[in-house]
């Protein structure tokens, strides 16, 4: 199975357009983050986490042919904006796409894209299939998601746990009972906002104490903002074992 990261980065501390940052004027791939999503290909599916507004272009760049499912972490923007751009899977697949959310993602998405699930069956619309998604275990296809609850401030987040796999965006605390889903966990993926204290996100050094508490073999950091600074430099400073993911990485799990 592999995953391939779509997108590293978030809407959180993006400077305007024309900024002069570090970040923005670097040439090294490696800061070029797009919004926050991966690809998970396994032997009969093609799912992402997560649809943000990025998503088409990241489907492009990566040639994805073929999607049968989207998986949704929360309804924030910068996770549910590109939901839109699935009617090219529909015309190339003819059929609809698996959506897999929780409640009260399914609510917001009903807000945001109202002519998704109005009965006029306007041509061209995107076609989705609704999975509601609780904090019970589930499969698509042969790909076993175990639903992880973590808290972005006051909005529960779902993570997800493939295999020895565990994927977190948008987390600030964890409960005891979650951190017990995550343990074993061989590689984790888990937010870094920025160095600074936020509401609603782990800090750089949160992150760094999170991944030491589940003790995973390898942490990949992700939702980076500009503020966290150039790959380069924050490589620098990172723990054995502990690094910062980048748009296009891949690994096999």
């Amino acid at each position: 199975m592999t995953i391939t990261f779509l997108g590293t980065g978030t809407s959180q501390g993006v400077p305007v357009i024309a900024c002069t940052c570090p970040v923005c004027l670097s040439n090294d791939k490696h800061d070029k983050r797009l919004r926050t999503s991966i690809l998970i290909e396994s032997d009969n599916k093609v799912i992402s986490i997560d649809a943000g507004p990025d998503f088409r272009y990241q489907m492009l760049r990566e040639k994805v042919m073929h999607l049968d499912a989207i998986v949704f972490t929360h309804e924030h923007k910068d996770h549910v904006a590109g939901l839109d751009d699935i009617r090219a899977f529909n015309y190339k697949q003819q059929g609809p796409v698996d959506i897999y959310a929780d409640e009260r993602v399914q609510l917001a998405l009903r807000r945001e894209f109202p002519y998704i699930f109005d009965n006029h069956g306007y041509p061209g619309i995107p076609q989705i299939t609704l999975h509601n998604v609780t904090l019970q275990p589930f499969n698509i296809g042969n790909v076993h998601f175990t639903p992880i609850e973590v808290m972005h401030y006051k909005l529960p987040v779902k993570g997800y746990r493939i295999k020895d796999f565990t994927y977190i965006t948008d987390a600030k605390t964890v409960s005891v009972a979650e951190k017990e889903k995550i343990r074993g966990t061989k590689t984790l993926v888990i937010n870094a906002l920025q160095k600074e204290t936020h509401i609603s996100h782990f800090t750089l050094d949160e992150a760094i104490a999170f991944a030491r508490e589940i003790g995973a073999e390898k942490t990949y950091l992700t939702h980076i903002s500009h503020r966290l600074g150039k790959h380069a430099d924050i490589s620098k400073e990172l723990p054995d074992g502990i690094q910062l993911a980048y748009d296009g990485l891949k690994l096999n799990i």
